[in-house]
């Protein structure tokens, strides 16, 4: 090898090393940026799980917050509960009564119904009537126009109340001169929205034929073949009605088609054998002669009628037969 050529190799390998100098100076700062890179990233994650851990405590304080709600839900829900019991059981001596005229009950109050309730429902109370109260609701009406505010009388002895109320159930409404007058039940608001409620399903129960009556303060009780349920919540009577509904409704369908087919059965006269006449006994050879015509012609019925079953059954085989996946030619 001359002395130029190694010249020329040397310079080649120089010029190589020095490439790769270059290459790996280069992957220097590469891995130096993504050191910076890796080092920030764990900042960045570091952070995120601070973030995570606090939003791990609020999560937790959140839920114990519903939680406890949601326990004072549940403790409001049987204190409200418990409060239209209890002011529901403070009405029970009341009686409402609709329709007095505005000051016919005069100074004394007492007096008048004392003397007037007996006269309305012929029912004579021993002891007499007593009240613990009774005053008219809203202010009296000076020009006597519209409707005259109710009479509410808190009667001192509950089954004195009783007996007015059941008296206006069974009457309805009782006759004081040209005065109409009703009386009802005393209920919280709560219990009257209740059964007002309870009271809009009566059209409802009556098409679906069930027996039902409404107990106080509020509670449905309905009987449905024979078995019995109580309801307390207007929406579980609307749920069961609408299931029965729908099971009163699916049984019709079913029933449907039973029907349609006795009633196509029924109208096909020709598949009833005529009735066979009544051979008379007798010894006119006239009457006996008619009366085995009479047979005769009954058995050619029959014939016709018993050939039209089998031609009629011939055509059903056929139309069962013939499908488009299995078409068939028609019997000769």
């Amino acid at each position: 090898m001359t002395e130029d050529t190694q010249c020329a190799t040397m310079d080649r390998i120089l010029q190589e090393i020095s490439a790769v100098s270059r290459k790996l100076e280069g992957m220097d700062n590469a891995m130096v940026a993504l050191t910076a890179e890796t080092r920030s990233m764990r900042l960045d994650l570091a952070g995120f799980q601070s973030q995570m851990s606090g939003l791990d405590q609020r999560v937790t304080m959140v839920e114990t917050q519903v939680a406890s709600w949601t326990d004072r839900d549940l403790e409001l829900s049987q204190l409200r509960s418990k409060l239209t019991d209890l002011e529901d059981r403070s009405r029970r001596n009341n009686v409402p009564l609709l329709g007095f005229s505005e000051g016919v009950e005069g100074a004394d109050i007492f007096s008048y119904l004392r003397d007037i309730l007996p006269k309305l429902t012929d029912i004579t109370f021993d002891p007499p009537l007593e009240f613990q109260r009774a005053h008219r609701l809203g202010p009296r009406r000076q020009d006597g126009n519209g409707r005259p505010h109710p009479i509410i009388a808190c009667m001192l002895r509950h089954l004195q109340a009783r007996q007015l109320l059941q008296a206006a159930h069974t009457q309805g409404s009782f006759r004081s001169g040209n005065l109409d007058i009703r009386m009802s039940a005393d209920f919280s608001k709560e219990t009257a929205d209740r059964r007002n409620a309870f009271l809009s399903f009566r059209t409802q129960l009556r098409r679906l034929e069930v027996k039902f009556g409404l107990f106080e303060p509020a509670r449905r009780w309905i009987t449905k073949n024979g078995e019995s349920q109580n309801f307390y919540d207007p929406e579980d009577l609307r749920t069961f009605l609408e299931g029965l509904q729908d099971q009163t409704q699916s049984m019709e369908m079913t029933a449907q088609p039973l029907q349609t087919t006795r009633s196509t059965l029924q109208s096909t006269s020709y598949l009833v054998p005529a009735p066979e006449p009544e051979m008379r006994s007798t010894t006119d050879p006239q009457s006996r002669g008619r009366d085995f015509e009479r047979l005769a012609k009954s058995y050619d019925d029959r014939g016709q009628v018993l050939q039209a079953v089998v031609m009629h059954t011939q055509l059903s085989e056929r139309d069962k037969s013939r499908s488009p996946l299995n078409p068939t030619m028609d019997p000769p």
